[in-house]
């Protein structure tokens, strides 16, 4: 049986660029076995689509209310959206 992907769209608040946040995100979603991406927004925030078993989702999305140690995120935005289409690996954009 073949499993259902969850997929989530996230905006990540606080001090989240220049802080090494997409890298450490993608290394983190690489280490779990996401798919999708994460960029730097022109609002100072930082966006990502994560994609995978709602177990692998869920350890994502708590890592990324903290982030990597130099961060400091003070809210995350999270909508888990119905798509069809499957990513093949995490990438930065």
């Amino acid at each position: 049986m073949q499993h259902i992907p969850e997929t989530y769209q996230v905006r990540v608040h606080g001090q989240v660029q220049g802080v090494g946040f997409r890298q450490a995100t993608v290394r983190k979603a690489h280490a779990l076995g996401i798919h999708g991406w994460v960029r730097n927004l022109d609002d100072g925030t930082v966006e990502a689509l994560v994609q995978g078993a709602p177990d692998q989702v869920d350890e994502m999305l708590q890592w990324l209310r903290f982030g990597p140690p130099l961060a400091k995120v003070t809210a995350l935005d999270t909508q888990r959206i119905d798509t069809d289409r499957r990513y093949e690996h995490f990438a930065r954009r």
